[in-house]
């Protein structure tokens, strides 16, 4: 069961770094300015974020970002894996900071286990067909991928693109002839990519990363969106880090970098 989404008052505090007439001063370069912030806001130590697949090249960019305004700060490696996943590891005690998921059931598991604080949606995604460049096998859309002759490739039901796919061909009234099912949606473009398949279903944002996939909008895609949450842990080592690290993601600078990788607003 879904809890109320509520502020607690460490990531009121946090927000208070990004909210209109809370900020502090900047520089012009949209970093904190020493006199405002000190060094690095006082933050420091190791930070630790597990985030969903489609999040990589966006999260990998706010990371750099992040520690370049707060310089004490080590983000180490994210872990990047299909949301469910991540829930099961959190679950089962893998120690993490910081969690965003690709949907809000995937962080309602973790919610329902009292490890997750406050978590808030920070944006959007929907799903493309992809081909391999050129299109060798002529596919045109979402009735295609219940060809038997066509290699088909698509993420498994219990991870967040798995579920959306599952709703998008259902809406279509399409059976998909799956070859394979995968455990995140990296694997599906990695597939269709390498010419391994004929077709797959994949984020926009995921089809956007490699010139070696062209993308087909299928029909009622904009009536299959995912809601991407992110929390701070609770018992994070680093819970002050985290705290900021969510507020910096649902803030103006981190928001126009994943616009520019296709994102859409929460």
């Amino acid at each position: 069961m879904h809890r109320p989404i509520v502020l607690g008052a460490s990531v009121v505090t946090a927000l208070a770094l990004v909210l209109p007439g809370c900020a502090p001063a900047e520089d012009g370069t949209g970093a904190a300015s020493p006199s405002a912030a000190g060094s690095g806001s006082g933050l420091s130590g190791a930070l630790t974020v597990y985030a969903a697949a489609s999040l990589a090249a966006a999260f990998d960019e706010l990371s750099t970002m992040f520690e370049e305004r707060h310089p004490s700060v080590d983000v180490r490696p994210i872990t990047y894996e299909g949301s469910s996943t991540l829930a099961t590891q959190l679950i089962e005690g893998a120690p993490a900071d910081v969690f965003a998921a690709a949907d809000e059931s995937s962080m309602a598991r973790v919610v329902d286990e009292g490890l997750a604080v406050a978590p808030i949606v920070f944006a959007t995604n929907t799903l493309a067909l992809v081909v391999p460049a050129g299109n060798p096998a002529g596919i045109r859309g979402l009735d295609d991928l219940a060809d038997p002759a066509a290699t088909v490739v698509l993420c498994a039901a219990e991870v967040p693109c798995g579920a959306a796919s599952a709703t998008l061909l259902s809406s279509a009234g399409v059976e998909a002839s799956a070859d394979s099912y995968e455990q995140n949606v990296t694997a599906v473009l990695t597939k269709v990519a390498a010419g391994e398949a004929d077709a797959g279903l994949v984020y926009v944002t995921d089809a956007s990363t490699t010139a070696a996939v062209d993308a087909i909008e299928p029909e009622g895609a904009d009536d299959v969106v995912n809601r991407y949450p992110v929390a701070a842990l609770a018992g994070a080592a680093n819970a002050a880090a985290a705290d900021a690290f969510v507020a910096f993601v649902l803030g103006d600078d981190a928001q126009a970098v994943l616009a520019d990788h296709g994102f859409g607003a929460p």
